[in-house]
């Protein structure tokens, strides 16, 4: 197969080329060349989709598959679809399993569950993105398969507060400072190391049963968020001192948080991963979180300009512990 990926060297795509290259695909990157640029075994066709002025090697392609791991917006879509019809047989859209109902009716998650997010500007444009997509699909017979990924990690720390592609609470952690879970940490939440991820999105690729059909791609393990952080101290060597806290109070003190907890980390979430199996019968996720987040603190050490340490984040984080001491005190 002839593939383009728009992207393919983030934190969850590098791990899907790696392995569509392995299974012999015939992989093609269009990037600014500005992060991981030349995977092995993998072209580059240097361009921003956004300047249609640097996209004139890519008009010369045809395509089996496309797949845009970096829109975001309808608008996007609707330049995708300008680009690419009558030029692809497959469109992948990666949206986001936030997209699922907010607040959940039913804890368990299958493609079918709603899609309503008004809490998230980020969760609203991929409705929004995924509609515009069907609607082409329905109108014109333009390829699609959407993608829904959880909440993926490779080379990001997946937690709620001070994490991902920062440093901060890894660091509090290491110190001995005080960190915050939300709620009580018991509720319910799944981690998906990006290789695993890469497994059921790689088996998408060219699959015409795929068409029309939304897939969400993540791991069996279901963790609590107690869990998830113990699991975080124990990989750093540390004891977390941990303080719950209601995401209700944390977003008052500091609304910025809202979109990650109350839209997306605040409720209890369990994926039905019975499609994409169906789908892909070869697809089992085998990493754990305790292995995976070791994997990924190796790749923080190898790489320690990568620990970056959000002043701003901190001080949020001590402002709104301040807050709540003062709160429990009164």
């Amino acid at each position: 197969m002839k593939v383009l990926f728009i992207g393919g060297t983030g934190n969850i795509s590098t791990a899907s080329s790696l392995l569509a290259v392995e299974r012999g695909v015939d992989l093609y990157h269009l990037n600014r060349g500005t992060n991981k640029a030349g995977l092995a075994g993998v072209n580059t066709i240097l361009g921003d989709i956004n300047k249609p002025e640097e996209l004139a090697e890519l008009q010369k392609h045809t395509w089996d598959v496309v797949v845009n791991w970096i829109a975001f917006t309808p608008e996007d879509i609707e330049r995708d679809i300008q680009l690419f019809q009558g030029k692809t047989k497959q469109y992948i859209f990666i949206s986001s399993a936030s997209c699922y109902q907010t607040p959940l009716q039913y804890p368990i998650i299958t493609e079918s569950t709603p899609l309503c997010n008004n809490l998230w500007d980020y969760s609203h444009d991929k409705i929004r993105s995924e509609d515009r997509l069907m609607k082409a699909y329905r109108e014109t017979g333009f390829p699609i398969t959407i993608v829904r990924p959880s909440l993926t990690y490779d080379t990001v720390i997946p937690i709620a507060i001070g994490g991902f592609r920062e440093w901060t609470t890894a660091d509090r952690i290491l110190k001995g400072k005080e960190i915050i879970v939300h709620g009580d940490g018991t509720s319910l939440w799944t981690v998906t190391h990006a290789d695993d991820f890469a497994k059921g999105f790689v088996g998408l690729l060219g699959l015409t049963t795929a068409i029309g059909h939304a897939f969400h791609i993540t791991s069996d393990e279901i963790l609590s968020w107690n869990m998830i952080y113990k699991i975080l101290a124990d990989a750093l060597g540390k004891e977390a001192k941990v303080v719950h806290i209601a995401s209700d109070f944390i977003c008052k003190m500091e609304p910025s948080f809202t979109g990650t907890l109350l839209a997306d980390k605040g409720e209890s979430v369990i994926f039905d991963n019975s499609k994409i199996k169906t789908f892909v019968p070869s697809f089992k996720a085998t990493i754990p979180f305790s292995e995976g987040i070791r994997r990924t603190l190796k790749w923080f050490n190898e790489n320690p300009q990568h620990k970056i340490i959000n002043q701003e984040k901190d001080d949020k984080i001590e402002r709104i512990l301040k807050a709540y001491n003062q709160y429990k005190r009164n």
